[in-house]
């Protein structure tokens, strides 16, 4: 009986190539068996039962393939061999094991319910930059799991612990500006962050979402930037972005390995689904050698930091400083910095530019960029970030 409906499987599959067909379509109840082994090698359209499947699968084609239909597909052993990407429009499930060999698997990032699903604990093998779930993936199992995402041809992965897995969660990152994310209904303002921190990335996020409380640890490589948030990785923090409170909170820091180009940090237990998205932050200012620099601007009248505070600066008297907005144009300059930066005179989101942006005008909130020339010494350069 086995290989009888194997039989059957490939002579459907010989025939709709024959006919020139574009697809393999399944209506009705397909399955592969233990020593069976498919290679598809057209697009895949299932409207049938294709769920209960031993053997082996393959997805085969230098150009690109689709998987569609209303049902989700579910394979033991998957092989993906696809030079232009594997693309799904409805969620595919493994439940043995799946290796990447070529090409990307692509998911819409609007419809989160369509991934590539790993169930049982089933691994993967093979991901790298050019190989990896564009999209959402999920786990469903008893072991921790590092969800295979990436974006922009960067495989950056984020993982949970064993116990998150149990109930299915699921990952999926983004390497775009979270103030103007392209996939959710609302932006997430790096400006707006809460107590014991002094800065969010803008420049990538991801999407981890389950209901059972874990660990999570992020990726970084050097198009992370942190530079421009830390000098210190243990000044690093996981921060997550509150829908309750509109702000992005800090999730703590538990642990990290690497440097800041390459490296990896992991949070304080949490519920993921209680955040949006996450990405880095830091809690601390930047140390410089014997300059401290604090990254956080907010010219509220409260006394902290409502001026661009570099504090040892007083030992390095012929300094100058300009700074920057996202546009590259000078808002701010001062020689001799340590004598104003406390005072009205320092930087404090008034604009000393006199090119587009006008003497005198408040600065809107975002991020800004310093340049400290100092006489004798290595240039300091950086991000700071204005609120109020």
């Amino acid at each position: 009986m086995p290989q009888k409906i194997l039989y059957i499987l490939l002579i459907a599959i010989v025939s709709l190539a024959t006919n020139a067909q574009e697809s393999f379509h399944n209506f009705g109840n397909v399955q592969i068996h233990d020593d069976g082994q498919v290679g598809f090698h057209m697009d895949v359209v299932n409207d049938g039962d294709f769920d209960q499947n031993s053997g082996f699968t393959g997805f085969y084609n230098q150009n690109s393939l689709t998987v569609s239909g209303t049902n989700r597909p579910v394979f033991n052993d998957v092989e993906i061999d696809v030079q232009d990407d594997l693309i799904l429009e409805v969620a595919v499930g493994v439940t043995n094991f799946q290796e990447f060999v070529n090409g990307r698997v692509i998911t819409p990032r609007d419809q989160r319910e369509v991934s590539l699903d790993y169930i049982n604990d089933a691994p993967y093998l093979g991901e790298n930059d050019n190989r990896y779930v564009d999209g959402y993936a999920s786990i469903t199992g008893q072991l921790d799991f590092s969800f295979p995402v990436g974006d922009d041809f960067r495989l950056r992965p984020a993982r949970i612990e064993s116990q998150a897995a149990n109930n299915t969660a699921k990952a999926a990152y983004f390497f775009e500006n979270p103030n103007f994310p392209n996939f959710f209904g609302e932006s997430f303002d790096t400006n707006n962050f809460g107590d014991l921190l002094f800065g969010v990335s803008i420049f990538e996020f991801w999407d981890v979402d389950g209901d059972e409380e874990t660990r999570v640890t992020l990726t970084w490589d050097t198009n992370s930037n942190l530079p421009t948030l830390v000098n210190n990785l243990e000044d690093l923090r996981v921060v997550g972005w509150d829908p309750n409170t509109g702000q992005w909170v800090n999730l703590g820091n538990t642990g990290f390995t690497g440097d800041l180009d390459n490296g990896e940090i992991t949070s304080e237990p949490i519920v993921p689904d209680n955040y949006t998205v996450l990405t880095f932050g830091t809690s601390s200012i930047i140390l410089d050698g014997d300059l401290e620099i604090f990254t956080a601007v907010s010219p509220n009248g409260d006394g902290f930091n409502d001026t661009f505070v570099i504090q040892g600066l007083v030992q390095f008297p012929d300094n100058e400083l300009f700074i920057y907005n996202r546009w590259g144009v000078l808002v701010y300059s001062r020689k001799a910095y340590h004598e104003v930066q406390q005072t009205p005179e320092g930087f404090s989101g008034i604009s000393q530019g006199r090119a587009t942006i006008a003497k005198g005008e408040e600065l809107p909130v975002g991020t800004y960029y310093y340049v400290l020339n100092v006489e004798g010494i290595k240039d300091r350069a950086g991000y700071l970030y204005l609120n109020r």
